[in-house]
């Protein structure tokens, strides 16, 4: 923080090491020919940020060099990754009280300009202080000790550091840097970042709260396998946790859930920058998005799926709901997250029958909208059934890619043609199985292969799609081991759940058809005697096997 001594500190420490001191603020100054007041003045704090990042990457590549930051540098998140990755971040943390006493005569810092400073300085402090804390390396307090001691305390932190670790952990070749997508919308853009060991990289988290303080929205299954290490990460950075644990499973998408999230947000007086965290499958980031949605008129919402399913589909787009008897996810609205955080990590402890359920929709990407991509999955299935790790990334990675460009092209699903309805394929049909049948009988990904497999069909019936690439279709969901076969649910009973779905305009049903595998296509004229007939024909079976 402004007046925290890192200047102090820093050409101390410099000394006592033998390294070059290098002030980012003053170079900033240097390159530019005026002062950093100026460029407030001039550029704003935005354009002071961007000079201030683009003179970070060149600083952190000097060698032997000792390095303050202006203290708003951890603002951004590619500041912070960069500053861990090349070198040992401290953190000097002094009193809110000391910090005021230091910085009361100060003219030079545009942030403490315009009166009250105290109260500026305050307001900085408790918006950064999560985020210091999650960046550095090492914390040391400079309000109650010397220079000397403040050094002192550095130089032997900074020696146990480079001393190798007695019992270092195997080396992860599969360990790689993540992958960070972003869903561009008309006014947010937020990140969706994929790979390993992400779920306790609090650094990604701690940067989108407004306050250091969050609700776990999580189920039964999931809190006992990381429910803790997320929270004592989000402990250690100095953020308070709220935990929710809900039952596990569709049959407990409701309101009566809903309200228990109701409940505890204002048993805890929860306000509207207390951020909702979804730990969990599809179900979990639907609730928990739905009630940051409405808690207050909306709070903070951030995804971390835990399923297949969710990291490829249901976490990322911002439609969010609950079930109703008479249909699913009738009642809902699209709240997008600040942050969807994919942990590839999650996906060992998935069922087999869940891994297949999320299967379905990455397949359905292939069939809507990339032939290419329809193609690696025939030729990669069973890598992704024996849940390799770079199959699995590679698949979760185009997923989001695709469904972030549908997405930033047509957020509410208004578009006359195609557009985000697109991504609906064999919902209709799936929807209404999984409502005729009771929720959770069938998992929503097996619901929505074979509402895939019939709407391939249908479309074979209607003239548009080859029959090579309906059975195509077919053969590479049976691969995966989903249903291809309707459950034995009347034709009435169809027709009655699909009339319901949210589609539908006027009474007429739309239909997500296929004219070629990567090319779908809305129908908005399906006549209810067609569809009546083909369902007539269509074989069922009782249960999945």
């Amino acid at each position: 923080m402004p007046g925290a001594g890192k200047s102090t500190v820093g050409r101390a420490l410099a000394r006592r090491l033998g390294l070059t001191y290098v002030d980012a603020d003053a170079e900033l100054v240097k390159r530019c020919g005026v002062s950093v007041a100026t460029i407030f003045e001039l550029e704003g704090e935005a354009g002071f940020r961007e000079r201030e990042a683009q003179l970070l990457t060149e600083l952190v590549k000097l060698p032997n060099i000792i390095l303050a930051t202006g203290g708003g540098v951890i603002l951004r998140e590619d500041n912070r990754v960069l500053m861990r990755a090349c070198g040992t971040v401290i953190y000097l943390l002094a009193d809110i009280a000391d910090l005021i006493k230091r910085t009361r005569r100060d003219n030079k810092r545009p942030l403490l300009q315009g009166g009250d400073a105290e109260s500026k300085l305050a307001a900085l402090f408790e918006t950064r202080k999560a985020l210091y804390r999650a960046t550095a390396h090492l914390t040391i307090e400079s309000t109650r000790s010397s220079v000397s001691g403040v050094i002192g305390e550095a130089i032997a932190a900074l020696s146990a550091r480079s001393q190798p670790d007695p019992s270092p952990m195997p080396h992860n070749s599969a360990m790689t840097s993540p992958t960070i997508l972003h869903v561009t919308l008309a006014d947010h853009r937020y990140p969706i970042v994929i790979g390993a060991d992400l779920l306790t990289d609090v650094l990604r988290i701690v940067a989108h709260l407004p306050q250091p303080r969050v609700v776990i929205v999580t189920n039964v299954t999931i809190w006992p396998l990381y429910g803790a290490a997320l929270v004592a990460s989000l402990t250690a950075a100095g953020v308070k946790v709220i935990p929710i644990i809900l039952p596990d499973g569709e049959m407990y998408k409701d309101f009566v859930q809903l309200n228990t999230i109701f409940d505890t947000l204002l048993e805890h007086a929860c306000d509207r920058k207390t951020t909702l965290i979804a730990l969990g499958g599809g179900v979990i980031g639907d609730m928990a998005g739905f009630a940051a949605a409405t808690y207050q008129r909306g709070v903070p919402f951030i995804q971390i799926p835990t399923t297949l399913l969710a990291q490829v589909d249901s976490s990322v787009g911002g439609k969010t709901a609950v079930n109703h008897p008479r249909g699913k996810n009738m009642i809902g609205a699209f709240y997008q997250p600040q942050l969807v955080l994919a942990d590839t990590n999650t996906l060992r402890t998935l069922s087999d029958r869940e891994l297949r359920s999320g299967l379905a929709e990455v397949i359905k990407y292939g069939l809507i909208l990339d032939a290419k991509f329809f193609d690696w999955l025939e030729s990669n299935l069973e890598a992704l059934l024996a849940r390799d790790a770079h199959a699995l990334t590679h698949a979760i990675t185009r997923s989001c890619e695709l469904k972030a460009e549908v997405v930033a092209a047509d957020e509410r699903e208004t578009a006359k043609e195609g557009g985000r309805a697109l991504l609906n394929l064999g919902h209709t049909f799936g929807h209404a199985i999984e409502t005729a049948m009771g929720y959770g009988v069938w998992l929503h990904g097996e619901a929505v292969a074979c509402g895939m497999v019939l709407a391939a069909q249908f479309s074979v019936a209607l003239g548009k799609l080859s029959v090579a690439d309906a059975k195509r279709a077919e053969a590479l969901l049976l691969r995966a081991g989903l249903p291809v076969v309707m459950p034995q649910v009347s034709t009435e009973t169809m027709l009655e759940h699909m009339g319901r779905d949210k589609k539908n305009e006027g009474g007429v049903i739309k239909l997500i058809l296929l004219n070629r595998i990567g090319e779908a296509v809305v129908d908005g004229g399906i006549l209810v005697g067609a569809l009546t007939r083909f369902l007539e024909s269509s074989p069922r079976k009782r249960a999945l096997t």
